[in-house]
């Protein structure tokens, strides 16, 4: 028997059962003008099934907070990519290379005297003269040379192309003094010089031919010229950053 009370509904308030398989009907008071029970209406879930009115809130929250998330990430992205491409703490940090650089002869190597022959040939007839033998060089021979000049970076040093006593040639950077930077090579490049900003990039267009990655911004340092590579074609040296296409020093050669 149903108690008198369950039978007693307040004025205006409406019932909504749902039927529940193998069970009951539950049924729950609803308020008038309202879609929702009670108990419903707290957890935002409304008794048709449609979403209650606080759920749309909680998920502009969610969306919020994911496009947040979302936007860190391809952030953090973009930055390791930055300093993987860009390096930029190699400005703050010094790579300094000795090597031994080949001492320059001053003068050929005199030959010595050879003592005066005695005359043995007969009267009348033509003395044959020993040809003097050609000096060699004692050492090291300078073929051309020049002095660094400042482009993008502040550069200092001089620049020596040297033949070795064996016919070898080799290019010197003597007293260096450059900044550091993400792939510098050194270049005998067919551009001359240019002071300024004018000439950070002349270098770029002209024909070069590559001795290898400098092999520090500081000291001294030794570079082989193969014997093929044409030295009348390159009046100078360049100190060029393949990764930006920009000179960070040059020297005009002088022979």
């Amino acid at each position: 028997m149903t108690p008198i009370t369950a039978l007693i509904q307040p004025v205006g308030e409406r019932r909504m059962c749902t039927p529940e398989r193998g069970r009951r009907r539950r049924c729950r008071s609803v308020a008038p003008g309202s879609e929702c029970a009670d108990d419903e209406c707290m957890t935002g879930k409304a008794a048709t099934g449609r979403p209650g009115p606080r759920e749309p809130i909680f998920g502009k929250r969610r969306l919020s907070r994911r496009t947040w998330t979302i936007a860190a990430v391809v952030a953090a992205i973009g930055l390791a990519v930055a300093l993987v491409v860009f390096k930029p703490w190699l400005l703050f940090v010094d790579v300094r290379v000795d090597e031994q650089l080949p001492i320059v002869a001053s003068a050929p190597a005199q030959a010595e005297p050879s003592p005066p022959t005695p005359l043995t040939t007969p009267p009348g007839t033509a003395s044959t003269a020993t040809p003097t033998p050609t000096p060699t060089p004692a050492g090291p021979v300078q073929l051309a040379m020049g002095t660094l000049i400042s482009h993008e970076h502040a550069t200092t040093g001089t620049v020596r192309i040297i033949r070795q006593a064996d016919g070898a040639r080799v290019l010197t950077l003597e007293n260096l003094d450059t900044s550091n930077g993400p792939d510098v090579h050194v270049w005998l490049s067919a551009a001359h010089v240019v002071e300024g900003t004018a000439g950070w990039f002349t270098a770029g267009s002209a024909d070069h031919y590559d001795l290898g990655i400098i092999k520090g911004n500081q000291g001294n340092q030794v570079y082989e010229i193969p014997a093929e590579v044409d030295l009348s074609k390159y009046p100078a040296v360049d100190l060029w950053c393949v990764q930006f296409s920009v000179s960070f020093g040059a020297a005009e050669l002088v022979t």
